[in-house]
């Protein structure tokens, strides 16, 4: 596993090592099972406060990108599946709810693709 953290760069670095590890498990350059560094080793060899990474590690863990397995460590999890059933119970629960407010396909769209757009900082296209 390999992360940089850039100083300069605008985002945090607790962030940067969210979007890193996110990415390298999804694209599966750490596969499913691969143990992380502990909390402690990760923010040593990063220069980092611990708390930085801890951080990091809820996020991944709330994305279910991660999971901790007690004292056994860190993995990750196969987490394209679970994520993207969360994504779809969500997406789900949005439509139920635009529906009820009497909102029309386009106008729901709309909202979705400014969320996205906002949420991924650049203009969110159909894939």
């Amino acid at each position: 596993m390999t992360l940089k953290i850039h100083i300069d760069d605008g985002a945090p670095p607790y962030e940067q090592v969210r979007a890193q590890i996110s990415e390298q498990a999804r694209s599966g350059a750490l596969p499913v099972g691969y143990r992380l560094p502990t909390v402690r080793g990760l923010a040593e060899s990063l220069g980092l406060a611990a708390n930085t990474v801890a951080k990091a590690y809820r996020a991944l863990e709330t994305d279910g990108v991660i999971e901790t397995r007690g004292r056994n460590g860190t993995f990750v999890a196969a987490a394209g599946s679970a994520a993207e059933r969360e994504a779809a119970a969500a997406a789900q629960t949005y439509a139920e709810r635009v529906r009820r407010l009497g909102l029309d396909e386009g106008t729901a769209l709309a909202a979705v693709r400014d969320a996205l757009r906002a949420a991924y900082g650049k203009q969110a296209s159909g894939r």
